[in-house]
């Protein structure tokens, strides 16, 4: 899951960085507000973490910026300004959740992964498509009741399918959800991924449609059982 950090701080920005990838976020970190402009206005982001206190431009006004451009890239507010009228403004304003510092990173990651879930009509904190379901929070995975053990690559690529079931995604837009700034990405990686996902799952779970791009169904079927006992 790919996240914009825009933090000033260096010391702060560097933690919180290594703090989300080790929850398994993929963190593009970015120091001002003309920067995080930029960014979220690509749409590449499954969520961001936004300081208010950011050189160029305060966060308020990116925030403002991208909301009038339609962008719906779930925002949380993490800044020094604990007052409740700098809370009422920053949620008014666009945001989707708001945090004061210091923050306690497991509270933050789990937050990120409540937004994205809101973000996708997801309420539950399971994602589940049929037969298929995936625990964010634990990173496992079942299919048929049946625990499969991914690498975290095909765990990432997994949840994007998950968070986008019965939608076609092309191979770019699967490595911009995925890969974060500086990744080297060779042509064939995706479709790498991809193949061992239907290996370790089954063939049927990602559908290729040839010259588009891959779609995980909203609906996994259940492998069916067979309960007749061989001849005596």
């Amino acid at each position: 899951m790919r996240i914009l950090l825009a933090e000033d701080d260096e010391l702060l920005g560097a933690g919180l960085k290594a703090g989300l990838q080790q929850q398994g976020f993929q963190v593009d970190w970015v120091r001002d507000g003309v920067a995080a402009q930029r960014e979220l206005l690509t749409g590449a982001y499954q969520a961001s973490v936004l300081d208010l206190g950011l050189p160029r431009q305060d966060g308020m006004q990116c925030l403002a910026a991208v909301r009038r451009q339609k962008i719906t890239t779930p925002v949380l507010i993490l800044t020094a300004r604990d007052g409740v009228p700098d809370r009422i403004a920053g949620l008014d304003a666009g945001a989707d959740d708001y945090l004061v510092k210091p923050v306690d990173l497991m509270e933050l990651a789990a937050r990120l992964r409540a937004l994205v879930r809101r973000a996708h009509g997801v309420a539950e904190p399971m994602l589940e498509a049929g037969a298929l379901k995936m625990d964010p929070a634990s990173r496992q995975v079942w299919l048929d009741d049946r625990l499969v053990e991914l690498s975290l690559r095909e765990y990432e690529i997994l949840q994007i399918f998950m968070l986008h079931a019965g939608r076609v995604l092309t191979r770019t837009q699967i490595e911009q959800h995925l890969y974060q700034w500086g990744t080297e990405v060779s042509s064939n990686t995706v479709e790498v991924h991809i193949y061992n996902l239907r290996k370790k799952l089954r063939p049927d779970v990602i559908e290729t449609l040839r010259g588009v791009g891959y779609m995980l169904p909203q609906q996994i079927r259940a492998e069916a059982t067979n309960t007749k006992k061989g001849a005596a």
